[in-house]
């Protein structure tokens, strides 16, 4: 039986299970490659691999005393960075925060940053606790609190599985409304569990407001070292409606991330929210069809991989996603508004500030 890796998520490189009488190895190959061989001294087994960041196959074959074989093959998982994820306390990183800062600045309208590296805790923000409109962004956290609400992780072509693949996939409207209706009954009823999900990890700047319409998608301080900054810098006046922020967006990802490896606040405040429905998650956010972002640069660079959901109306345009290469990963969240419009340098900023922190961070 085996218990990790699986199909349809993605793997911290946990190998385990639990293996039939008598069998004294066990052989781990990706693809075609050997990347363990090991002893088997007990029945119940665990071991560490390293993972390709892309889409992998796993083959699984356990061998006894005799020479007698059987395999188990687990396709479609995606790697992640070697490190299982644990909690660090964030700091400020005052090179990359001079560096974001001078990024924002460039932008015509209002724009926040905020970055982490989850294996260090390093980062930077700008403007990090200003609320924007929160468009397609929250549609994460709509997936969370429908994992959150329902018993085990959607099988697949299940009508959760196929909701949230065409929510986060596609940035569908119909199906988020579809989703809260699943978990909530209602819209209404939904967006007030969403809500609640996000108070119950400290997460106060989002306000999901019901569903969405089906026809539309001064000086800075100096950087000190210290915790990264949480403040409210320039603040977009728009109305009312959903809305967050990107401390909010970012801190969310981060905890879905904590989840994956069974820790953080989401499996503390949310245990219906289970790691393997976090692994689900990101699994999904690595299929996202909407280029040209965060991953606008970082994105080619080989062995590097983003994950991520963006959102977007006339006037603002965010994208939230975690980039990952085979020796770390760090949280990403940038938002723009602009009262005439954003576009095309929306993108652009994020791709500048993506591409900013992973330089810092590979050194």
């Amino acid at each position: 039986m085996i218990e990790q890796p699986v199909s349809n998520q993605m793997s911290f490189g946990v190998v385990s299970g639990r293996a039939a009488a008598g069998t004294t190895r066990v052989i781990v190959r990706v693809g075609p490659r050997v990347v363990a061989d090991k002893p088997l001294r007990q029945r119940p087994f665990q071991l560490r691999i390293q993972l390709p960041t892309g889409e992998s196959t796993v083959q699984i074959v356990m061998v006894s005393a005799a020479g007698r074989r059987s395999s188990v093959i687990v396709p479609r998982v995606i790697g992640a960075s070697p490190a299982l994820p644990r909690p660090h306390a964030p700091r400020n990183d005052p090179l990359l925060s001079r560096e974001i800062r001078r990024l924002t600045q460039s932008f015509a309208g209002t724009s926040a940053v905020y970055i982490e590296n989850l294996a260090t805790g390093a980062g930077a923000s700008w403007n990090a606790r200003a609320t924007f409109p929160a468009a397609s962004s929250i549609k994460l956290a709509i997936a969370v609190t429908a994992l959150a609400r329902t018993d085990g992780t959607p099988a697949a072509g299940s009508t959760l599985d196929r909701l949230l693949r065409q929510m986060l996939t596609f940035s569908d409207n119909a199906a988020a409304n579809a989703t809260e209706r699943y978990f909530g009954g209602s819209t209404s009823g939904g967006s007030a569990l969403v809500n609640s999900l996000m108070r119950s990890i400290g997460l106060v700047d989002t306000e999901m407001y019901g569903g969405y319409t089906l026809d539309s998608f001064g000086s800075p301080p100096r950087a000190l070292a210290g915790p990264i900054p949480l403040r409210v810098d320039s603040q977009p006046s728009w109305g009312y409606g959903k809305k967050t922020s990107a401390y909010d967006l970012a801190a969310l990802l981060r905890a879905v991330w904590l989840a994956g490896g069974g820790k953080g606040p989401l499996r503390t405040a949310e245990p219906g929210f289970s790691a393997t429905d976090a692994r689900y998650l990101l699994y999904l956010l690595a299929h996202v069809r909407d280029p040209g972002k965060l991953d606008r640069e970082v994105g080619r660079i080989p062995g590097v991989r983003v994950l991520h959901k963006a959102g977007w109306i006339n006037d603002a345009r965010h994208d939230n996603g975690i980039v990952f290469w085979s020796g770390g990963a760090y949280v990403v969240s940038v938002m723009t508004y602009r009262a005439a419009g954003v576009g095309v340098s929306s993108d652009v900023l994020a791709g500048r500030v993506a591409s900013a922190a992973l330089r810092r961070f590979r050194g």
